[in-house]
């Protein structure tokens, strides 16, 4: 979905803004502050879905995957970034909406096969990416939409070395972010 090559406009904007402002953080003011950034990022800037707009950032979407019988999240030891996180990345153009992104993204990296349970928005993230080779520091506002797995199979691959299924008690053992911690309770895992 990168609009500097598909010619995308408004028609992809105009949902994203009302997905973001119809989403309710609660008491959760980082989902909050997070929710009004996004919000910024899909009013104000020319390339909201491009991976090279880098100032103020991009949309990413990331998958928060139920176990489909036990209270658990499948998490993956990031490659790059070295830590636990939910599986997720960017928007592309093959993607038929933010949360196919994530679901996309989910199978990729983790090789998990979601049921057909409709995914909801379960909360967002504005977060620090450190630079690599030709691309700067920059802002991910992530989308982080809840599904549940059919089947409780997961993969490695390249991009998650390290992949498992995580409960509450396992959190502070895999250094899990407080806004993923929120997320999974927001999202009644």
């Amino acid at each position: 979905m990168d609009q500097r090559t598909t010619g995308q406009t408004a028609t992809a904007v105009k949902p994203a803004i009302e997905l973001v402002g119809s989403f309710d953080p609660g008491t959760d003011d980082l989902a909050r502050k997070s929710r009004e950034l996004t919000l910024g990022l899909l009013t104000h800037s020319a390339y909201p879905f491009s991976r090279h707009q880098f100032n103020p950032g991009h949309i990413t979407c990331t998958a928060l995957v139920a176990h489909p019988c036990e209270p658990v999240v499948l998490f993956m030891h990031h490659h790059r970034l070295r830590r636990w996180l939910l599986p997720g990345g960017h928007v592309e153009l093959e993607d038929e909406s933010l949360a196919a992104a994530a679901a996309r993204e989910a199978l990729e990296e983790t090789g998990v096969q979601l049921d057909s349970t409709p995914a909801i928005l379960a909360g967002i993230d504005v977060h620090g990416i450190p630079p690599k080779r030709v691309e700067p520091f920059h802002l991910h506002h992530d989308l982080i939409w809840c599904f549940r797995a059919s089947t409780d199979m997961i993969e490695v691959t390249d991009e998650a070395p390290e992949v498992a299924w995580a409960g509450h008690s396992d959190w502070d053992r895999l250094g899990i972010a407080e806004s993923i911690r929120r997320s999974i309770v927001r999202a009644g895992v």
